[in-house]
């Protein structure tokens, strides 16, 4: 195994998770994974499969560049800011990070909430 790129991913995978507000039990569930699993990979005691990967950048949000350490956070930051157009409030990110945990009757529910706040 080569410790250096799994210490890599893993690193990159724990900023990631916490950016998103999530936690390893709930990006394991997303992956498919045990969460003992997915806490060996965080912490880079294992590498992952390509197909694990591949799924990681989905669930996290973060390119195959930034996961791999190809990119600095900064970069792949600034890079995902440009193609959006705009940056997030801390407010709005972390509504996000709720939002994305909710399920479909509650996200129902937080549209409607938000329509009426708009009116």
């Amino acid at each position: 195994m080569n410790e250096a790129l799994a210490s890599i991913i893993g690193g990159a995978a724990r900023e990631a998770r916490t950016h998103l507000g999530l936690t390893q039990a709930e990006v394991a569930e997303k992956l498919g994974l045990a969460h003992m699993v997915y806490s060996r990979l965080e912490r880079g005691k294992m590498l992952p499969s390509v197909q694990t990967l591949l799924r990681m950048c989905s669930v996290l949000r973060i390119s195959s560049d930034e996961l791999l350490g190809n990119v600095s956070p900064e970069e792949a930051s600034k890079a995902a800011r440009s193609e959006r157009g705009q940056v997030g409030t801390p407010k709005l990110r972390q509504l996000t990070g709720l939002a994305r945990k909710m399920d479909e009757d509650q996200l129902d529910a937080l549209v409607t909430v938000a329509q009426v706040l708009l009116r």
